[in-house]
């Protein structure tokens, strides 16, 4: 029985780290969010996360992320927009439907610079440091997903401030809130030992 206990209070207390974990990821970059720029500072790039695309278009997460990049891109935010995200295999690409979608909506093909290699979250900040040297950005997606990758980006030195996009309000959108608090707590962890991406 004391077994049993031990072993409840030790999963109890895994739990609580992780709550724990996430909640400090949160209240260490909330200030570095916003749904729009708090003043006229000007940016290196904006930085758009992929999402899931079908069929060639970009799914409704996405296109919101595109929405605002495009607005801050137009307001004269960053002069450059670095689309990161899924190019697994030739028959899923994200990157080059996020590039179409902005072209088709005023931005110029010369300011747009992809990264193929998106994988992740923490693939795509790491690789906008040591691949493309961005120093100062603009990161853009959900609020919920922005903590993370601002945490990200402020623990390699990046000057970020990250501006959120609407939430899709849909049955998923529980799902994806519980998968972040995992997530926050494994890139936590990799930012903290600073591991290498991967890719």
């Amino acid at each position: 029985m004391k077994v049993f206990k031990k072993i409840i209070l030790l999963i109890m207390i895994f739990i609580l780290l992780i709550f724990i974990t996430s909640l400090f990821v949160k209240i260490k970059t909330t200030k570095y969010i916003s749904d729009n720029l708090p003043s006229s500072k000007k940016y290196d790039y904006i930085i758009v996360l992929g999402s899931a695309v079908y069929n060639g278009k970009p799914r409704a997460i996405l296109e919101a992320r595109l929405k605002k990049a495009i607005d801050l891109y137009q307001k004269g935010v960053a002069s450059k927009i670095l689309m990161t995200g899924d190019h697994k295999d030739d028959g899923y690409n994200e990157v080059d439907v996020m590039k179409n979608y902005a072209i088709e909506n005023g931005v110029a093909e010369d300011d747009i610079i992809l990264d193929h290699l998106g994988l992740s979250t923490y693939d795509s900040i790491y690789r906008a440091i040591n691949i493309f040297q961005i120093k100062k950005a603009v990161i853009v997606s959900q609020k919920y997903h922005l903590y993370r990758a601002i945490y990200i980006a402020k623990a390699y030195g990046i000057d970020a401030y990250g501006v959120w996009s609407e939430t899709t309000n849909d049955r998923l959108q529980i799902i994806r809130e519980i998968r972040e608090i995992l997530a926050r707590d494994k890139d936590y962890i990799k930012t903290l030992f600073k591991v290498r991406s991967s890719i």
